[in-house]
């Protein structure tokens, strides 16, 4: 039985009933995967009582997963104080890749299951990343922009010269973070004619055909981040890293916010000093109206609101791997476990 209710209707006729034996699980924000496109009866197949809720507030968690012993969270923290007061709760499914916002080390220590879903995303990421790319070499918004303005009506030729356009063939793509998503970048550039060049994970990193990044920059007409956002990565390319790319070169983030500079990237494209960048991830989302990458007066800038993920085949994969994940730990087979 699954019931959709609002948080002053979220006690389940099932708990008055005898039926105690039966878990309950609770996803806490629901609406970041489900924009009502989704089919969430492989989650109900894995557990038969849910109480969904769109969006939880910080004041709200304690009270939401009382009693509960599965919880979905994509971004609704998890800290060690809100772990430790929830008695019932076995297993924590994180609708994502990154487990950065559930306290694992509490979790550990609590005997919590914590498991998260890879893989889903790739083909919807890569896709964006190609958006952004050959929406930046093919300026598309100035022409687009310019269409609606009904230059090219007023135009003498059939045609317009005004931004050049760019092709992909022979140019070379740098990729910092070449796991599964950064591979199928790599695979789908190589299909352009691109040549491929792959960032190493460090100065030690001596394993063959990584590149140091400082020499990486310097040769990539295209730079696409896919690495994690981890100490290592926070504010890896700063202001010192982008003096080191070629003024013709544009950089490509759907990674994490945290791993670019972002004043130091809207200085470059301010100062033509980087030809243009597609940025779909901030550090902090949603942003505030003075970020300095929402100023709509910097050129050659695209900033997309954290979608390169949200393709509705890749949120119905998540969903599915949400189940699958569930259904194994209650089979005592869990999988995709990062706590256990």
């Amino acid at each position: 039985m699954t019931i959709d209710r609002s948080a002053a209707e979220r006690i389940s006729p099932w708990r008055g009933l005898g039926y105690a034996f039966l878990m309950i699980g609770a996803f806490l924000d629901r609406d970041t995967v489900d924009a009502g496109d989704m089919d969430l009866s492989p989650l109900e197949d894995a557990l038969p009582d849910w109480d969904y809720f769109g969006h939880t507030d910080a004041g709200q968690v304690a009270e939401r997963i009382e009693g509960v012993h599965v919880v979905v969270t994509n971004k609704v923290v998890l800290d060690a104080d809100t772990l430790a007061d929830a008695e019932d709760l076995e297993l924590v499914c994180v609708a994502a890749t990154g487990t950065d916002n559930v306290d694992l080390e509490a979790a550990r220590a609590l005997g919590i299951s914590v498991c998260n879903v890879e893989g889903y995303s790739t083909p919807s990421v890569v896709q964006h990343v190609f958006a952004l790319i050959l929406a930046l070499y093919r300026r598309l918004p100035e022409y687009r922009d310019a269409v609606r303005r009904g230059r090219w009506s007023e135009s003498r030729h059939f045609t317009m010269l005004d931004w050049p356009i760019l092709e992909l063939s022979g140019r070379t793509l740098g990729i910092v973070g070449h796991g599964a998503i950064g591979g199928a970048v790599a695979d789908v550039a190589t299909a352009f004619g691109m040549e491929i060049l792959v960032s190493g994970r460090g100065a030690g990193d001596r394993r063959p055909g990584r590149i140091p990044l400082d020499k990486l920059l310097g040769s990539v007409d295209v730079l696409s981040l896919h690495c994690p956002l981890t100490p290592e990565t926070r504010g890896l390319v700063g202001g010192r890293e982008l003096g080191l790319m070629r003024p013709d070169a544009v950089l490509i983030n759907t990674a994490r916010g945290g791993i670019v500079d972002e004043a130091a990237l809207a200085e470059a494209l301010r100062e033509n000093r980087l030809a243009g960048a597609g940025v779909d991830v901030l550090t902090e989302e949603p942003p505030p109206p003075n970020h300095p990458l929402l100023d709509p007066a910097i050129p050659n800038l695209i900033v997309t609101p954290h979608v390169a993920w949200t393709s509705r085949e890749s949120r119905q994969r998540l969903v599915n791997g949400l189940a699958a994940n569930i259904a194994a730990w209650r089979d005592g087979e869990p999988r995709n476990v990062i706590s256990p």
